[in-house]
């Protein structure tokens, strides 16, 4: 296995780790938990990882928040599509302020309407098709706020294109 894949296997680790420590962390808004660090992650791994990584690291947060009773199935469409949609946007323009709208519009617009299926058919509830978006943008705009805040000291520093280098080279200084 390369080195670049095993330092991204890794990182990936931690965000799911960092995601699931902080599923405590949650507003309910309406019939959704919002758990804004989710999206933070969702952007971060864009930006340091890349699409099919970010999908991954959703997947595998939504599915332990599920087993440990801290998410809901709503966890699954939101959070995924999110991190596809500015993980897409980041790998092909590179532009932060693009991803952190890919991230608002993939997990709030798209991911709450997907949301409706899930929460009708698989979870028997009878809902509305809009529900869910409202309380998907809150949660996703909260996390693409800490995200950029977090993206903007570490570019401020020069410290993001650093890391970033480390993992696109499978480099790490220890």
């Amino acid at each position: 296995m390369k080195r670049e894949s095993v330092v991204k296997l890794v990182l990936s680790g931690m965000f799911v780790a960092l995601a699931v420590v902080l599923s405590t962390f949650s507003i309910p808004v309406g019939g959704s938990k919002c758990f804004p660090i989710q999206h933070m992650v969702n952007v971060l791994a864009a930006v340091f990882l890349g699409p099919w990584y970010g999908v991954g690291i959703a997947f595998c947060t939504s599915l332990i928040r599920n087993i440990l009773g801290t998410g809901t199935l709503l966890a699954f469409p939101g959070s995924m599509i999110g991190a596809l949609c500015c993980g897409l946007v980041y790998k092909h323009t590179g532009k932060l302020t693009l991803t952190y709208i890919a991230e608002v519009i993939g997990t709030g617009i798209l991911g709450g309407l997907l949301a409706y299926p899930v929460a009708a058919f698989v979870m028997g509830k009878e809902v509305a098709l809009f529900v869910y978006i409202v309380p998907f943008l809150v949660s996703t705009i909260g996390g693409t706020v800490i995200a950029a805040v977090l993206i903007t000291i570490l570019k401020a520093n020069h410290t993001l294109e650093v890391l970033q280098n480390m993992v696109k080279e499978g480099k790490v200084k220890g």
